[in-house]
């Protein structure tokens, strides 16, 4: 069981909350300190004192006064009107990563929830009950309003659900399980909102996060792939290993780079097909496979700072106005702002298409007689049959597709609520490219492994090393060599989810940076 306490939260219990569904627990302290927000939250409530998100209206409606009778209506009001999302819902594991950083936050106890809300949106989590949220709709200013209010709203027994409790809707779309069925299935009771409560659910980055979390955490698996089939390449077309030695890298030195170029020559050191051309004349390889560590590694420091700000970003208060118990105020900001978070999830879309471009390099060079010295398209009956010239052909159309995610989100921006919302950040499209690129990469090198596999069976007798043979069994334990033409779909897709899974990396037998 993971435990939110507000300022802990690593990427990696993320994920295991999101895609393992761990359960969450939240810590003692952290309760504490959301008691003492919401005594400061009642007792404004309770007073004179004109106070936003309490007793006012919201964006460009702050300066309207709501009175002491109707502060329930106006929170759920406020979750009911911001359910303007469209679109595809996020996934299941977008939805969870989105709920746990929402707890994660109002743990840190600058919020102002009560308690027993908090306790319900963890129960809702540990129980798995899974909110509709569509994917469109936010701007990433005041937080993601629309995607957070549709998984409010199943808080108060409204909207819907994807599943509860192991019971999926009937349908992937609507009619979905109303919230109220949700809580029902779970043995919950619907919520209802005290002040400032509303705002306190939907007010933050959260949505956002998650996928930037995801997908980072998916780049990051996609990293250790792309250098294993760079290595698999790299023998396959009898490549240098020159260029992956340690004195080179430590002359220029990116971490990323360093870490790349050690896992490709530890991946091929001792590979009988490598030596056998080790004096073969040739004076330098491509830059597909003599420039691999320096492109990986350039994209594995983008991870990096990505995840920097996921980890920061999950543990952050990113509520408007911010409660201080301490000082028994209640201030308005900015930490809403999806700035950070855009930016980051622009370059994970950037990171990624770098090993996409490049790995589609690798595999036409594979494919193509002229310079692999192989068998064309890496058959044996080349005009008869067509091999994996299709493969390469869909990773050139991925490719081209990815180069257009890696367009940045984060630098526009389009007024909201009546000017007041006058810079936004645009950071939920962020994540959603972010997302879509991870998955598009992720099957080009699943392409590259596909056809380097192939080029080593066309090379036996000669053995690679002891670490790519366990790569190439790894691929082979779920797809065939190609003996004659087949289709190359399932293969692919077989492919990538060795690869999204982390296993091929794993199957190599190697502590891979």
């Amino acid at each position: 069981m993971i435990v939110l306490d507000g300022n802990t939260l690593s990427l990696e219990a993320l994920a295991a909350i999101a895609l393992d569904r761990e359960e969450v627990v939240v810590a003692p302290e952290a309760l504490e300190r959301v008691d003492a927000a919401r005594a400061v939250v009642d007792r404004k409530a309770a007073g004179e004192e004109v106070v936003y998100g309490i007793n006012t209206g919201f964006g460009s409606l702050a300066d309207v006064r709501v009175p002491h009778h109707q502060l329930r209506q106006l929170q759920l009001n406020l979750i009911r009107s911001h359910a303007a999302g469209v679109g595809d819902p996020l996934p299941v594991a977008a939805v969870r990563a989105a709920m746990a950083l929402r707890a994660n936050v109002l743990a840190k106890g600058y919020s102002g929830i009560r308690r027993s809300t908090l306790l319900r949106l963890v129960a809702l989590l540990n129980r798995g009950v899974h909110p509709v949220v569509p994917s469109r709709g936010s701007v990433g200013a005041s937080g993601d309003l629309a995607p957070l209010a549709h998984l409010a709203l199943v808080l108060v027994g409204e909207g819907f659900v994807l599943e509860a409790t192991g019971r999926l809707s009937a349908t992937p779309g609507p009619p979905w399980l109303t919230g109220a069925e949700g809580l029902r299935l779970a043995g919950l009771d619907p919520v209802t909102l005290e002040a400032k409560e509303g705002l306190a659910l939907i007010n933050g980055t959260q949505p956002s996060v998650a996928l930037l979390a995801l997908a980072v955490h998916g780049a990051e698996r996609l990293a250790r792939a792309a250098d294993v089939a760079a290595a698999l390449s790299v023998d396959a077309l009898r490549g240098s290993l020159h260029p992956f030695e340690a004195r080179l890298h430590a002359a220029r030195p990116f971490p990323g780079q360093a870490a790349s170029a050690a896992n490709i020559a530890a991946l091929v050191a001792g590979s009988a097909i490598n030596k056998s051309h080790e004096h073969c004349g040739k004076v330098q390889d491509a830059y597909a496979l003599r420039c691999a560590a320096q492109v990986h590694g350039a994209a594995r420091d983008a991870l990096a700072f990505a995840r920097r700000t996921v980890e920061i970003e999950a543990n952050a208060a990113t509520d408007n106005p911010l409660v201080f118990a301490d000082t028994d105020e209640i201030v308005s900001g900015g930490n809403f702002h999806g700035a950070p978070v855009a930016l980051a999830a622009d370059l994970v879309a950037m990171a990624v298409a770098q090993f996409a471009t490049i790995s589609e390099r690798r595999s036409d060079r594979l494919l193509n007689p002229a310079v692999s010295g192989l068998p064309p398209f890496l058959t044996r009956h080349g005009g008869l049959e067509s091999g994996l010239m299709l493969a390469q052909v869909t990773a050139a159309a991925l490719t081209s597709e990815l180069k257009t995610l890696a367009h940045p989100a984060s630098v526009d921006t389009i007024p909201t609520s009546a000017g007041k919302e006058d810079h936004v950040s645009m950071s939920m499209a962020a994540g959603l490219k972010a997302m879509r690129a991870v998955e598009l990469a992720t099957r080009v090198v699943a392409i590259e492994a596909l056809c380097a596999a192939q080029g080593l069976d066309l090379l036996a007798p000669l053995r690679t090393s002891p670490p790519l043979e366990r790569a190439h069994a790894a691929i082979r334990a779920v797809v065939p060599p190609l003996d004659a033409d087949r289709p190359p779909a399932p293969d692919i897709e077989a492919l990538a989810q060795l690869v999204g899974a982390g296993t091929l990396a794993r199957a190599c037998g190697l502590p891979l940076r």
